[in-house]
């Protein structure tokens, strides 16, 4: 006795429909995850060039203070009582004068 298989075809566009959905999510992905992060660590790498002497900023410790001096990686920060302390450029989190403006608009 003999045994005869039916092979059937696959569906012509079968393949590129089974990628498509992650396709998608990459794409997806892209604009609500990279692409965001992406222009928020250039405004932040754009608003750190732009900081000089006498900004007042906040550290991403927390530490709040005056720039007094910058250098071409570090900035030297008064926080207060004459206490100085030297900081890497991308230890800085926001600038504070900026951030108060922006809570007396609010109120």
């Amino acid at each position: 006795m003999m045994t005869t298989f039916l092979l059937q075809a696959a569906p012509a566009g079968g393949g590129l429909m089974s990628f498509l959905p992650m396709v998608l999510i990459v794409v997806v992905f892209y604009f609500f995850m990279i692409r965001p992060q992406m222009k928020k660590q250039k405004d932040h790498k754009k608003y750190i060039q732009e900081l000089g002497v006498n900004s007042k900023v906040v550290t991403t410790a927390g530490i709040h203070g005056r720039i007094v001096e910058v250098s071409e990686t570090t900035f030297l920060v008064d926080v207060g009582s004459g206490v100085k302390l030297r900081f890497d450029k991308s230890a800085i989190a926001l600038d504070a004068s900026k951030a108060a403006n922006n809570d007396t608009e609010k109120k």
